[in-house]
């Protein structure tokens, strides 16, 4: 099989082209060029593509790098601007997942005459008897990325790889150290690639939009503080918000950026009995019922009873009542044994 493997420069998409490599596949290595602009985090310094490449040539693959900077500007850093201006909280590693690696990398792949795209995800696909592809968590628990890759669906799984996925990280990098790849103790990414370690995403959002000051306001209404960048506060905030030391623990629990208005409470005055979702994508079409619903990449999931919504989206009904998740936020649903997805959308 003639594979396309996605390299990040990290040691997962390495031994992900390795065992591709070792099971007999026609392996080619690819990097995406994705940020024009600084950066010292995630997968799109210099260095990261250096590492691709020089791995690829321990690996005695072919190795290229695809700019797909419009795409990635139009579908993941212009939202992420937009979402933060209008109060609401985005994942931008999931779209890029959504629109770039598994929309624009796998098209370029099959006109290229691949059968396959590869990737260093921490996550597995299975079938059913009936030959149904199913998405399913990483075998390493604590590196499960499968709430990530959650958009995929049948003919997208049909030609994606997770080579990895069955594997412990420390599996993965024993087997990178094994023939001494230049990755094998590069520490994991979890940062935003286009958001630098030195400059934040304060400066990153300063320099796109204009911050506007609000009130923080009690439950009751009566103004408590006040902070400097509206755009800058999400949902369960505790920190930043301009109130005295002392005193009980609050949290942002509404953010009305038009208004300028912060509004925090309890603990208690986050909880929701439900959530509504939209934009939604299904592994192997709609569902609804009793789930495990999951709401944070590496969050714990709850028991949820789901259904389909008047305008097309799912509402969500906990089994107890859960703290509010931030607008923007992917939610992601999985089988009661916790371990297949079943779709996913976004919090509104």
């Amino acid at each position: 099989m003639k594979v396309m493997c996605a390299m990040s420069g990290g040691v997962d998409s390495s031994v992900a082209a390795l065992l591709l490599k070792e099971a007999g596949h026609e392996v080619v290595g690819v990097t995406m060029k994705l940020w024009g602009g600084s950066s010292d985090t995630g997968c799109c310094s210099v260095s990261d593509v250096d590492d691709a490449r020089r791995v690829a040539q321990q690996l005695d693959i072919d190795h290229l790098v695809f700019n797909f900077g419009d795409d990635f500007d139009t579908h993941v850093v212009d939202p992420y601007v937009d979402a933060h201006a209008n109060g609401v909280t985005p994942n931008p590693c999931i779209e890029c997942n959504r629109e770039v690696k598994f929309a624009r990398l796998a098209e370029r792949a099959e006109l290229l005459g691949f059968d396959a795209v590869a990737t260093g995800h921490h996550a597995s696909i299975g079938s059913l008897p009936d030959g149904t592809l199913t998405l399913e968590r990483g075998h390493d628990t604590k590196k499960d990325q499968s709430y990530v890759v959650h958009m995929l669906d049948q003919a997208q799984l049909s030609r994606t790889m997770f080579p990895v996925g069955g594997m412990d990280k420390s599996e993965v990098r024993a087997r990178a150290a094994e023939i001494d790849l230049r990755t094998a103790d590069k520490p994991d990414s979890q940062d935003v690639c286009f958001i630098t370690k030195s400059d934040g995403r304060e400066s990153f959002l300063g320099d796109r939009i204009p911050f506007r000051s609000a009130d923080v306001v009690d439950m009751d209404g009566q103004r408590v503080g006040a902070v400097e960048s509206v755009e800058m506060v999400t949902i369960g905030q505790r920190k930043g918000l301009g109130l005295p030391g002392g005193g009980p623990k609050k949290y942002v629990v509404d953010v009305d950026v038009k208004a300028q208005v912060v509004t925090i409470g309890d603990d208690a005055d986050l909880l929701r009995p439900t959530l509504s979702v939209t934009k939604m994508s299904w592994v192997n079409g709609e569902i609804d019922g009793r789930v495990r619903v999951q709401a944070s990449a590496h969050g714990a999931t709850k028991f949820a009873e789901i259904s389909p919504s008047v305008d097309g989206g799912i509402d969500v009904t906990w089994e107890a009542p859960q703290r509010r998740i931030a607008p923007g936020q992917s939610v992601v649903f999985y089988d009661a044994t916790d371990r297949r997805v079943l779709g996913g959308g976004i919090c509104r």
